[in-house]
């Protein structure tokens, strides 16, 4: 499948117009939101965020994007973003803890401000100062068809199979259990009874291409807040 033509939530930046932005000593713009990507497959989630990025509707950068696999379309697409992975692979090393804190370290090193999960497959300890700051994008809408082993067309066979007549996708915070975060928001779509796997996952990215980016400027402008492990948006 081919990227699709970004769908961007929102117009305008973060900052007023004309607002200068501070910068460090080294000339960096340090007032962009700092994301790092974590994926595992195609990145086409990433392209669409960069998109986002360069058409002016988000006033981010993606500073760090770390791989849990080397064969992967995802890799080359982030090297053709002018980004160059860090690989993290859970078989290099002995266990889930010392697999996080690899992770964790290289977001450290970064300065990232907000984790963005797409298509990351891998279940990590996020610490304490990364809580609701990991977001995640499922192809589905939670809770259902959610938890481990429910990803990308496992979940739109799922949703075919029994029947559904609506799908989408959500945005959450991610916790250290599958898809069980607080749900930011939900974008939905139609199934049809001629729908396959592939013909539905196409439309819910479609969906997913306007919420994700809808989901970050939403952090970058402050708005999100969890109570109770609620998301309220202010």
């Amino acid at each position: 499948m081919g990227i699709a033509h970004p769908t961007c939530w929102g117009k305008g930046k973060f900052n007023s117009v004309g607002m200068a932005h501070p910068t460090n000593d080294m000339g960096i713009d340090m007032s962009k939101l700092r994301l790092g990507v974590l994926l595992s497959g195609g990145g086409r989630t990433m392209v669409n965020i960069d998109e986002c990025i360069k058409a002016g509707q988000l006033d981010a950068e993606i500073v760090c994007v770390i791989s849990s696999r080397r064969e992967v379309a995802g890799v080359d697409r982030s090297r053709k973003i002018g980004i160059e992975p860090e690989f993290v692979r859970k078989k290099d090393l002995p266990d889930i803890e010392k697999f996080s804190n690899r992770i964790v370290e290289t977001l450290d090193e970064a300065k990232v401000d907000l984790v963005l999960q797409c298509g990351w497959l891998c279940l990590w300890h996020i610490p304490e100062h990364y809580e609701n700051k990991v977001m995640n994008i499922h192809p589905g809408l939670l809770p259902e068809f959610g938890g481990q082993g429910m990803y990308g067309h496992h979940v739109h066979e799922a949703v075919i199979a029994a029947g559904k007549n609506e799908s989408g996708c959500t945005v959450h915070f991610v916790n250290n259990e599958y898809d069980a975060g607080p749900v930011i928001l939900r974008r939905s779509c139609p199934v049809f009874a001629t729908d396959d796997a592939d013909i539905l996952a196409e439309r819910v990215f479609q969906q997913e291409c306007a919420a994700y980016p809808q989901a970050i400027k939403l952090f970058g402008d402050g708005r999100l807040k969890v109570e109770d492990g609620k998301v309220v948006v202010l």
